[in-house]
C-alpha cells in the first residue's frame, strides 16, 4: 500500500517574512480549530516536503490560506513562484470575494498562473463567533453572491466549499443551479461540534451528495477532534464514502493545520488502515485518481 502514489489535495505554505496574512501576522485569534499558536511560523515548501518525506508524494495541491485580503492574487503568484522553483504545488486553489462587483477581473489576474485551478471562499456561518467565517448565513443565496459564482461557469473553474453541515441544504441548490461548477467539499464537511452531531452531520452528507458534481475531500478531521485515533475518525471516513462513493471522494492532509493535532505519517497510516480491504483500484483513487481529475494535474 506505501507504494501507492499520493496526491495530496490540500495543503497550505505561508511565509511570514515574505508575505502577509492577517490570521498568523497580527497574533492568534479564537477558531474552529482551538489554539493555533503552535503553527504561527513560516511553513515553506522544504517544510511540507520534510513532513511528507516517508510517504510517496507525487504531487499536490494548494488551498488559499487567509492571504493579504488587498492582493488575493499575490498569493498565486507567489505560489507559482515556488512551483516554478521547486515543482509543488500542482494546483493552485485562490480566494476571491464572489460577492464583489469586479470578481471577474481577479479571477482574471488568478488565470495568469498556469497552476490556477479554482477558487476557495470560505462559506461557514456558525451562531458561535470563534467558529463563524460569514458575518451572516446564507450568503450563497444572495444575488451579488450567484452574480459572482456565475463567473466561475465562465471560466471553467472549481469551487471549494467550505461550511458546515446545518449549511448543505442551501449548498445541494447551489450545486443544482450551477451543474456544470465542480464543487469540491473541504475537510469532511467541518464537522467541529463534537460526537453529538455525528447523526446530524451525516444526514447533511447524504443531502449534499446528491448533487453529481460536489465531490468531497476527506481532510481535517482533526480540527473537530483534537486527540483523535484511527478509530475515533473511522466513522467519518466511512460515512463520507458511503455518501458519496469512492469515486467521488480523496484523502488530503490538512497540513500544516493538522500538524496542530498529529504527523503527517499519522494522517496517511490512518487512512490506509481505514482502507486497507478495500480494492487495490478504489485505494488508489482514492489516494492518487481522483485527486488528479477533479483538480486537473
Amino acid at each position: 500500500m506505501d507504494d501507492i502514489p499520493f496526491i495530496d489535495p490540500h495543503h497550505h505554505l505561508w511565509d511570514l517574512e515574505e508575505n502577509y496574512y492577517p490570521w498568523l501576522s497580527d497574533g492568534v485569534k479564537p477558531s474552529a480549530f482551538g489554539d493555533y499558536t503552535a503553527i504561527v511560523k513560516s511553513y515553506r515548501i522544504e517544510d511540507y516536503l520534510d513532513d511528507a518525506k516517508n510517504q510517496n508524494l507525487v504531487k499536490s495541491v494548494h488551498l488559499d490560506v487567509g492571504f493579504d485580503p488587498k492582493d488575493p492574487a499575490g498569493e498565486t503568484r507567489w505560489l507559482q513562484g515556488v512551483a516554478d522553483k521547486h515543482g509543488f504545488p500542482h494546483g493552485i486553489v485562490g480566494y476571491a470575494d464572489l460577492s464583489k462587483p469586479d470578481v471577474g477581473d481577479l479571477l482574471d489576474r488568478h488565470m495568469e498562473y498556469a497552476n490556477f485551478r479554482g477558487i476557495r471562499q470560505s462559506m461557514n456561518y456558525h451562531p458561535d463567533p470563534a467558529k463563524t467565517y460569514q458575518a451572516r448565513p446564507e450568503v450563497s443565496r444572495t444575488p451579488e453572491w450567484r452574480r459572482g459564482f456565475r463567473e466561475l461557469t465562465k471560466r471553467r473553474l472549481s469551487f471549494d466549499l467550505q461550511l458546515y453541515y446545518p449549511q448543505m441544504a442551501e449548498f445541494l441548490d447551489l450545486a443544482r443551479d450551477f451543474p456544470d461548477v465542480q464543487i469540491i467539499l473541504n475537510h469532511t464537511g467541518m464537522q467541529v461540534d463534537g460526537p453529538e452531531h455525528f447523526a446530524a452531520w451525516r444526514q447533511g452528507m447524504r443531502t449534499l451528495a446528491q448533487a453529481p458534481n460536489v465531490a468531497c475531500k476527506i481532510s481535517g478531521l482533526g480540527m473537530g477532534d483534537w486527540t483523535w485515533t484511527t478509530q475515533s475518525i473511522r466513522p467519518y471516513v466511512e460515512e463520507a464514502i458511503a455518501a458519496f462513493g469512492v469515486e467521488r471522494c480523496m484523502f488530503a492532509t490538512n497540513f500544516p493545520v493538522d500538524k496542530l493535532f498529529s504527523s503527517f505519517d499519522a494522517i496517511l497510516k490512518a487512512f490506509k488502515e481505514i482502507t486497507k480491504n478495500y480494492p487495490q483500484a478504489e485505494r488508489v483513487a482514492l489516494f492518487h485518481d481522483n485527486a488528479e481529475r477533479f483538480y486537473r494535474l
